[in-house]
């Protein structure tokens, strides 16, 4: 016996799978309401955001989004970083060090064996060269 779709089970199924789909975008907030335990905001006005990150052994700040940003790394670390893609990178940032990012979305953990610590600088608003 064949069964019959109706109506409303066409378009739930293809919005179910647009939701699905869209679930890794959504994911994809701002840090500090994926990792507010993590990344906390020290200053906040029109041209930067500035964080103070501390993530212990074995803490992860889930999928979030970063525009383009400054980090100054205040201990040695061991980091796992996911990237959208899921494709992964182990990095071993190094106090006193500063680093550039472009904007990008990724998730963090700290696979080290103590406490990572940074600033982390994300610019607003950034005028073009000249």
């Amino acid at each position: 016996m064949a069964s019959r779709i109706s109506c409303a089970q066409k378009i739930r199924l293809p919005l179910a799978a647009c939701l699905i789909a869209l679930a890794g975008t959504a994911s994809a907030q701002d840090v500090i309401r994926v990792a507010g335990d993590s990344h906390k905001v020290i200053l906040d006005n029109a041209q930067v955001r500035v964080l103070a990150v501390t993530l212990k052994p074995g803490q992860k700040a889930p999928m979030h989004s970063h525009p383009a940003n400054v980090s100054y790394i205040l201990s040695d670390g061991k980091l796992r970083i996911t990237m959208a893609d899921g494709k992964t990178v182990d990095k071993e940032p190094k106090a006193g060090t500063a680093s550039w990012s472009e904007a990008t979305t990724h998730a963090v953990e700290n696979i080290g064996s103590g406490d990572f610590t940074q600033v982390q600088i994300e610019l607003k608003n950034a005028a073009p060269v000249k």
